[in-house]
């Protein structure tokens, strides 16, 4: 189920003839009635250039489109997974971040929607959980990439490729020594599938917790792609955190779960990827 408010279904074409695979065009702020063994809700706007475009629309999707899901779960005694969020940790005050700190969070700021929304999620799930026994699973994701991300996003890993293989300049906000770890995609769809099967009902992080700052990963980018951009530097946003850093011990001990792909391999997968798309292919 997918309202397409930050796609265009492409990625789902290739399933589309397989046997047991349907699509429902919805938006979960709108009730819904699915049987299902294993929910995972994965709805909410996740790039700042999206959900900061219609903020409250933002904190609806976390807010009653998780009300909604948790009561369908509810209702199927389904197992459902939410998809939370680095965001939660806010501006970290302990670095790398595990899962028992509560975060340095903004409650007003421009990246609020986003951060209390699956705040808020997060208390949702819990409280179903304690009140009527849910079963239910919460995935603290930290950045993702990979083939299949959006052109438009502004996540920093799409703008950089897009602007090295047009030749402009990349653009780095603060000086660039602010850090991001970035998990591969066929990671992160691999750890949520443990979690799932899992017994673990307490929150997990699921990211790489290699960092790297901005600065070198244009480079990288750049070198990459064979380009002859340059970087140039702006302000940093409002509420932008100066260091994000998984600490999966629990991913590891309890889910037997940890990143393969490395930060140069997976980078090469979505440049080729995005010169595909690119070329209209």
């Amino acid at each position: 189920m997918d309202n397409l408010h930050t796609s265009t279904g492409q990625n789902i074409r290739p399933f589309a003839d397989r046997p047991g695979f349907s699509f429902v065009e919805q938006d979960i702020t709108v009730p819904l009635d699915i049987a299902a063994e294993r929910i995972y809700n994965l709805a909410c706007p996740a790039s700042p250039v999206h959900y900061q475009s219609d903020p409250v629309r933002t904190v609806k999707t976390s807010v009653l489109g998780t009300i909604n899901v948790l009561e369908t779960a509810r209702k199927y005694k389904s197992r459902i997974l939410q998809a939370s969020t680095s965001e939660i940790y806010g501006s970290p005050l302990v670095h790398p971040q595990p899962e028992s700190y509560w975060g340095n969070v903004n409650p007003i700021g421009k990246r609020s929607c986003y951060d209390e929304g699956k705040r808020c999620a997060e208390t949702l799930f819990y409280d179903y959980r304690r009140q009527f026994e849910v079963d239910i699973r919460v995935a603290r994701i930290f950045n993702t990439y990979g083939p299949g991300m959006s052109f438009n996003d502004g996540r920093v890993i799409g703008n950089f490729i897009l602007q090295a293989l047009s030749g402009k300049d990349l653009t780095l906000y603060g000086d660039g020594s602010h850090t991001r770890s970035f998990c591969y995609v066929s990671d992160m769809v691999s750890g949520l599938i443990n979690l799932m099967e899992s017994d673990l009902c307490q929150p997990v992080n699921l990211g790489n917790p290699l960092e790297i700052s901005m600065s070198r990963l244009a480079e990288e980018i750049i070198t990459l792609t064979g380009s002859t951009s340059g970087v140039v530097y702006l302000p940093l946003p409002e509420d932008d955190p100066q260091r994000r850093n998984p600490d999966i011990t629990l991913a590891k001990s309890d889910l037997g779960w940890t990143p393969a792909v490395a930060l140069k391999a997976g980078l090469a997968e979505t440049i080729r990827y995005f010169k595909k798309m690119a070329a209209g292919a």
